[in-house]
């Protein structure tokens, strides 16, 4: 043990292996019904963004393996319904350590057009919400690529953060991840700290790209929309062998890039990277 220690870097191992043992703590969740937990904290991030923190039993922790979310709804089964009178439910990716005990977080943009996001910032301190996860999304492996391109515009960098934190936090990690991740204006990155402090840890591991469509005179990075030169600039060629490309963000975008999802399902590839020439297993949209 003590060779491994040394090899690995004894600080990072033992990082990485409190986390792993911290994993086997129990999960309050359900992916089959719908638990109800109390809002315990609400901290404001940007002009349309804050943290939900939601209160877990002591001693418990999400256990969300990557990559998974949760889907949500109103506690109150009158609160919020669609057109058809079923209860609205939507997806969220906890930006909480899976291993994070007593509490799950999600970071929530709100959106003029969207009935969840609107109604998760009309929550108030000991208001619920009702939570039902993991729903398994992408089977994500150690080391099974090479590089991997996560794509990402407004809220969809949950998703990802939870890929590449999770990633980097292993010393036995060799992939190569590149996140392009835009946005309309500088204020509206979300997990900015995070995300830069992931690059600063893992320079050799971590490339980020920030793009803006509208950014002030003294911005210095890319401007504009994700589009074919772009993703030819920095995202690993198609015929790269072991290259994975995951994309996530408003379904515009998601479209535009890779196709239109289909529900819950993939759909067919489709848009930019199609005509790039990806194939359907290069490419996941969260």
């Amino acid at each position: 043990m003590a060779l491994a220690v040394g090899g690995l870097g004894g600080v990072a191992y033992w990082t990485y292996l409190n986390r792993v043992q911290t994993a086997s703590l129990p999960s309050v969740l359900n992916p089959e019904e719908f638990v109800t937990l109390p809002l315990k904290k609400v901290v404001p991030y940007n002009h349309n963004s804050s943290t939900f923190i939601f209160a877990l039993p002591p001693k418990t922790s999400s256990k969300l393996p990557v990559a998974s979310c949760v889907v949500v709804k109103a506690a109150d089964p009158e609160a919020l319904k669609d057109k058809k009178g079923n209860p609205v439910v939507r997806p969220y990716t906890p930006v909480s350590a899976a291993d994070k005990t007593g509490e799950i977080a999600f970071l929530v943009k709100k959106y003029d057009t969207g009935v969840m996001s609107k109604y998760i910032h009309s929550l108030k301190v000991g208001d619920s919400l009702s939570i039902k996860g993991p729903i398994h999304k992408f089977p994500y492996r150690e080391n099974e690529f090479d590089e991997v391109a996560l794509i990402g515009g407004g809220s969809g960098i949950t998703p990802l953060y939870q890929v590449i934190s999770h990633a980097l936090a292993s010393p036995l990690n060799t992939t190569k991840f590149k996140l392009l991740f835009s946005n309309v204006t500088e204020e509206d990155i979300l997990m900015r700290e995070d995300i830069d402090a992931l690059a600063k840890k893992h320079p050799k591991t971590l490339e980020v790209v920030y793009l803006l469509d509208q950014p002030k005179p003294d911005w210095t990075g890319p401007t504009g929309f994700i589009n074919a030169d772009v993703i030819k600039k920095y995202v690993a060629p198609p015929t790269k062998e072991r290259t994975m490309v995951m994309v996530c963000g408003p379904p515009g975008q998601v479209a535009a890039l890779a196709g239109k999802k289909a529900g819950m399902q993939q759909g067919p590839i489709g848009g930019v990277l199609q005509e790039l020439g990806y194939k359907e297993d290069q490419v996941f949209k969260f």
